[in-house]
């Protein structure tokens, strides 16, 4: 079995495509109660990827635009109908790949709006995995690059299963067309991409600069760890700045002051984290917190931001440790 991250405060994980409004808005907020468990995902067999039939997009046909998409005409299909209305030039999606998207979603026979990100102005970051999103969108996105704008019509069974979604109006019948918009996707190999940083502080662990998808090494000085909080650019990205209340898509390595022993990586586990600010020890929510997405940062931890005399169990982490970490911020929602 994997290591599960030490990172998280309290138990965490990414808003599933769930993500349903009230009746009467096409703009909700985030919710994760409508989302299938892993058991109804996995129930059902992979389905066959058919062209059609699919309605129009009369509206907003742009790339990363709000799209109006006609009333379902005739019966859909009981398969999952796919098609690429915009082909992009961007990574492949994998499964178990985590997307950046924007997306709009609404009933087949009605053309009502149940969910979308666009009037949100906060796209969708998501693991293309069994359990953490619809297995329509699994199956339709995988192969599909960033950069692409997809259609699809999902059946109930590969969408919210008989039992539907009532919060958001969706029957256990009801076929869903969504659309989606594809800006990024991110595999277990992604780094940081940006300008090197001079780090000419003797006094501060040095972090490498390779962007190879590879842990960098972090070298810790054999110096008294400093009381305050650090949060230093390695590598400084051009994205958006992340805020306090942000959710970040990482890569990131963890290492003990003391002993410069590793205690906690993603890429050991070659698997890529994500997680709400929120639910992280405060050392992390405020050293990320103002950083620029694409950034490689050093943060070290003292003990009263981190787990101080806590630490958690099996974690290797004494109490009162400093804690030092490498952070690539891929993505953030």
């Amino acid at each position: 079995m994997r290591r599960r991250s030490v990172l998280i405060a309290v138990p965490a994980g990414l808003a599933t495509l769930a993500a349903c409004g009230d009746e009467g808005s096409d703009s909700g907020t985030a919710s994760s109660s409508a989302s299938p468990s892993a058991s109804d995902t996995s129930a059902a067999p992979p389905p066959k990827i058919v062209d059609g039939p699919l309605p129009a997009i009369t509206a907003g046909t742009k790339f990363d635009e709000k799209p109006t998409v006609a009333k379902g005409s005739g019966e859909p299909s009981d398969q999952l109908a796919v098609k690429t209305v915009i082909a992009g030039g961007g990574t492949t999606v994998a499964e178990n790949d985590y997307i950046q998207a924007n997306y709009l979603g609404q009933v087949w026979a009605t053309a009502k709006v149940f969910d979308n990100s666009y009037d949100r102005g906060t796209p969708l970051l998501i693991q293309l995995a069994a359990g953490s999103i619809i297995d329509g969108w699994r199956y339709a996105l995988a192969g599909k690059k960033a950069g692409s704008r997809i259609e699809m019509a999902v059946p109930p069974t590969w969408g919210y299963g008989t039992q539907g979604n009532e919060q958001a109006g969706i029957k256990g019948t009801d076929t869903l067309v969504f659309v989606v918009d594809i800006q990024a996707a991110f595999n277990s190999k992604a780094s940081a991409k940006g300008t090197d940083v001079a780090q000419d502080n003797v006094d501060l662990p040095k972090v490498g600069t390779n962007t190879d998808g590879k842990a960098p090494a972090i070298t810790v000085p054999k110096t008294d760890p400093p009381k305050d909080l650090v949060a230093n650019y390695v590598i400084e990205g051009d994205g958006p700045e992340v805020a306090a209340e942000s959710t970040v898509l990482v890569q990131y390595q963890g290492v003990l002051w003391d002993t410069g022993k590793e205690f906690d990586s993603s890429y050991s586990r070659d698997a890529l984290t994500s997680f709400s600010l929120q639910q992280v020890v405060p050392g992390w929510a405020q050293g990320l917190t103002g950083k620029k997405v694409g950034s490689r940062v050093l943060i070290v931890i003292p003990p009263a931001l981190g787990y101080g005399d806590q630490p958690p169990e099996g974690s290797g982490i004494a109490k009162d440790s400093t804690l030092v970490f490498s952070v690539d911020i891929l993505a953030k929602m």
